[in-house]
Parts: C-alpha cells; sequence; structure tokens
C-alpha cells in the first residue's frame, strides 16, 4: 500500500506511520506534507497514491483548500481533533476520518473499509463546501446598536450583562447600570450572542456568565439564578428541562 500523509505535527507523523507499520507490514510511505502548497504541488507532479491521510488543519490553511487547486484521485481518510459529532458529514462518499490521537483500532477499521472501495473516493463540490463551513468558526454579534437620545452608540456585548423582555419589549441591560431597548427578539439574539459567554436562562432572560451572582435550588428540581443586579429582586428561575444544560455551561 502506497500512503502519502499530509500532517503538520511531527508526532502526529511518526505516531501513524508507526501504526500503519504495524497494521500494513509492507505500507510504502511515499512523502509526508505540511502545508496545502507542498500537497497541492505533489498531486501535480506525482501518480495518485492508494491513500491519503489528510490533517484538516495545516500549517497554512484548512486541507480542504488542496480540493480547490487540484483534483485528489485517491481515497482520502481525514485526521482531526474536531469532535466526531460535528463532523458526521465525513462519512460520505468513501471519505473517512479519525479523532486524534489516532488509536489502532480505530485505524485498522478504517482500512478495512478502504479495503472494500470501488475505485478512488472522489469529493463532490457540494460535500466539500459543506465540510469547509461546518469546519468555519461561527461568528457571533460582538456590539449592538441602541438609541440615546438623538444618538446611536455602539454596547459591546461583553459589556452585557443580561437581555430580557419586558412589556413586549427587549432590553439590553449594560454592566453601568443602564438600560437599552433593542430591535432583536430574545429567540434571534439566542443565535447571535456567543454560547459560552450567554445563556438563555428561561423565556424571558439571557443572562452572561458574568453577571450570575450564585445560583440555589429551587421548588420543582429548579434552579433559582441571583443576579449581581441590585435593581432587580425578581428571582430568574431555570425550568426543569433546562437544568442540566445551565449546568455543563455554568462548569465550562
Amino acid at each position: 500500500m502506497r500512503v502519502l500523509i499530509i500532517e503538520d505535527e511531527d508526532l502526529a507523523v511518526w505516531g501513524l506511520i508507526s501504526k500503519l507499520q504495524r497494521l500494513e507490514p509492507a505500507v510504502e510511505i511515499l512523502a509526508t506534507l505540511d502545508t496545502v502548497q507542498t500537497a497541492v504541488a505533489w498531486f501535480r507532479e506525482n501518480p495518485a497514491p492508494d491513500l491519503a491521510f489528510f490533517d484538516i488543519q495545516l500549517a497554512d490553511g484548512l486541507s480542504f483548500e488542496i480540493f480547490e487547486q487540484v483534483t485528489v484521485p485517491c481515497p482520502i481518510i481525514f485526521t482531526t481533533a474536531y469532535d466526531a459529532y460535528a463532523l458526521r458529514a465525513f462519512k460520505v462518499n468513501s471519505v473517512d476520518y479519525l479523532l486524534k490521537p489516532v488509536a489502532q483500532d480505530e485505524l485498522s477499521q478504517a482500512l478495512s473499509k478502504l479495503r472494500h472501495l470501488r475505485g478512488p473516493a472522489a469529493l463532490d463540490a457540494g460535500t466539500l463546501q459543506q465540510m469547509m463551513q461546518m469546519l468555519k468558526p461561527k461568528e457571533f454579534k460582538n456590539r449592538f446598536m441602541v438609541r440615546v437620545g438623538d444618538h446611536l452608540t455602539a454596547i459591546d456585548a461583553a459589556d452585557v450583562d443580561f437581555f430580557f423582555g419586558e412589556n413586549k419589549i427587549v432590553w439590553l441591560r449594560h454592566a453601568n447600570g443602564r438600560k437599552y431597548p433593542v430591535d432583536y427578539t430574545l429567540e434571534q439574539l439566542d443565535g447571535m450572542l456567543d454560547p459560552e459567554r450567554f445563556f438563555r436562562v428561561n423565556r424571558q432572560y439571557i443572562a452572561s456568565i458574568g453577571v450570575i451572582r450564585d445560583v440555589v435550588a429551587y421548588s420543582n428540581s429548579r434552579l433559582k439564578v441571583n443576579l449581581k443586579d441590585p435593581m432587580n429582586e425578581d428571582p430568574v428561575l431555570i425550568s426543569r428541562e433546562k437544568v442540566e444544560a445551565f449546568k455543563t455551561w455554568l462548569g465550562k
């Protein structure tokens, strides 16, 4: 088996080679490459290998960029540190993936799968685009425009304690204690805000991690959140169905 390895971490390269040699003693490592550009040049100048291993994140970009510049006429196994759930779309069109550090039993299963392939695995444009979209970091809203009298001013999301709904208006509560109406629903905000910083605690509140003073047990398996907000004496309750997700978020 003639194998090409595209990986920018030396330890990962030698670990993969060692496991391959144990599973396939006759394996021939054609080359080890660490950038998109060297990989593109290699495919242009050499016949196709029997198998290629592609690390997703290379020194000069994502390995998917290779497919945009050159035809890759061979089966591919991606190696990646990304979570398997996020990469469920990779198991299509004879493409497989392994999570790093690569386990020998999983490598063995991937090689077994590739032995049953008929012809090279081709990445179609739709699959490639789907993969790239999944791996792009999601951009979250960093600033909000609010009206102060006749003026508009920008408020950084980092300076927001929480958003809340009141009398059919959604308000932004600034860390300075002032509140401003915003032109979004809480549902819209829930999809815009960084989930590492903000959590939709209930139907009326989206709170930032920094504004939570403490959490206490409440009736019917619910939780009560006390905010660092002397102006807000009403309890902020978390429903039973959100309790576990809230605990996970709070403990990150």
